[in-house]
């Protein structure tokens, strides 16, 4: 397969269960190998500085990565968690938090590593209905800032004429 993201695009990767959306992502964070051919970042193999490219990609995988040890507010800045709807849980555990906001706080982190690159695997598993709507214009403002993102969804994400890959 063969595609090209550029500054302020966004990629959604469908497919079946098991239809590879989520190698793919691994592979373009550099998480798992490729299989064949090469990632650019502009003329450069992105893959052969893994610690260079790594600091170009905001991670959201299936796991939400949260320490319940930790509050919401010690897992990312207020201005992130208030990105989220989640500014009031600032000094509460994480492990009080419900799979939805989990997974904001999640979101969270990816808003507040200011990365340009967003790789999302299934990024709004878990939310309501406000929660995707306020995650989509998450989705716009990184686009408006020359931001790319590539998700795998199985939702309709309301966003602004994205590319479609179908695996």
């Amino acid at each position: 397969m063969s595609f090209t993201l550029r500054p302020s695009e966004i990629l959604i990767l469908r497919g079946a269960n098991g239809a590879g959306k989520s190698s793919l992502l691994r592979a373009l964070a550099g998480l798992t190998p490729l299989a064949a051919g090469t990632l650019r970042w502009g003329d450069e193999d992105a893959l052969e500085d893994l610690p260079s490219h790594a600091k170009r990609i905001g991670w959201l995988g299936h796991l939400d990565a949260v320490k319940p040890a930790l509050t919401a507010g010690e897992h990312v800045p207020l201005r992130a968690l208030e990105a989220v709807g989640l500014g009031a849980y600032a000094e509460i555990s994480a492990r009080l938090l419900s799979a939805g906001q989990k997974r904001r706080l999640a979101i969270a982190r990816v808003v507040a590593a200011d990365k340009p690159l967003w790789l999302l695997d299934e990024p709004t598993t878990g939310l309501d209905a406000r929660s995707v709507a306020q995650f989509c214009g998450l989705c716009e403002t990184h686009r408006a800032q020359g931001g790319m993102i590539v998700a795998s969804t199985h939702m309709k994400l309301d966003l602004q004429d994205p590319a479609v890959l179908d695996l």
